[in-house]
């Protein structure tokens, strides 16, 4: 039987400029699951710093932040973790007393897969993206040992600046290269955007590529990655980095760590809604 909310019970949530379903109902699941005090809720805002103040005068325990603000937020926090501070983007605020110190969960998420699906570390690869969520790919990618990268940004500023800070080369178009793995991190293929339906990359990059890693978590299976199904290659999926990453948020939060049985029940939960 669910817990009932009290005034003692603690709110956790989310600020995303396109809130979705995943992270309220995965979150929740193990609340109850757990039988935890505790209620998360998805929000979007357009005053960022109201919000942010919002956290700190309501004893909010803590926030997910994605897509646009994950930059912006960080003059509005108390103290980075060297998770954040080391790629200048955060995805998780958590709150002790009115303090408010932001974390990078991404970052961790994106190693784990790179290591657990065995992507070679000499393999050529092409990210597209220079926002936040790029660094913390970007970074993963570097501090694992993959050293043939190109940033692909129309950005001029951000792009050659993340290529730099990563030991990259910097492109503002992929062009005729082909490389190994396509690795896309911007909003293209987000469910419920003007950009749903378009792809990162050309099919016949896809067609060339060895591996495909799109880290848009809406829809499961992205326009990218059924392209890449379609053709054979090895995928890595932003469903898999939404997990994991809301895994070390739910930890952040509650300082329990769920069992992978557990872990597993939520997610396929949470996606019964988005899918």
């Amino acid at each position: 039987m669910p817990r009932t909310i009290s005034r003692d019970t603690r709110l956790c949530m989310s600020l995303s400029g396109r809130p979705g379903n995943f992270g309220t109902r995965f979150q929740n699941y193990l609340y109850q699951a757990l039988d935890l005090d505790f209620v998360y809720k998805a929000f979007t805002t357009t005053d960022l710093p109201a919000a942010i103040g919002g956290i700190r005068a309501l004893g909010i325990r803590g926030s997910a932040v994605s897509m646009p603000f994950k930059e912006a937020c960080i003059p509005l926090l108390d103290e980075l973790d060297a998770s954040a501070r080391a790629i200048d983007s955060v995805n998780t605020i958590v709150a002790e007393s009115g303090w408010l110190k932001g974390y990078n969960t991404d970052y961790s998420a994106v190693a784990s897969l790179l290591a657990s699906h065995g992507v070679p570390r000499d393999i050529t690869f092409a990210l597209r993206g220079s926002g936040g969520m790029a660094k913390a790919v970007a970074s993963a990618f570097r501090d694992s040992g993959f050293r043939q990268g190109r940033i692909v940004a129309r950005n001029a500023t951000a792009g050659p600046a993340l290529a730099e800070a990563c030991g990259y080369a910097w492109r503002d178009s992929l062009g005729d290269e082909r490389p190994g793995m396509l690795v896309n991190v911007t909003p293209l293929g987000m469910e419920g955007g003007a950009d749903a339906a378009t792809l990162a990359f050309t099919p016949e990059q896809v067609v060339a590529a060895d591996w495909v890693f799109d880290v848009v978590a809406l829809p499961v299976e992205t326009p990218l990655i059924r392209l890449a199904r379609a053709h054979g290659k090895r995928v890595i999926t932003g469903a898999e980095v939404i997990v994991l990453q809301a895994v070390e948020q739910f930890v952040l939060y509650t300082g329990v760590r769920p069992e992978a049985g557990l872990i597993e029940e939520a997610a396929a939960f949470a996606r019964g809604m988005d899918q």
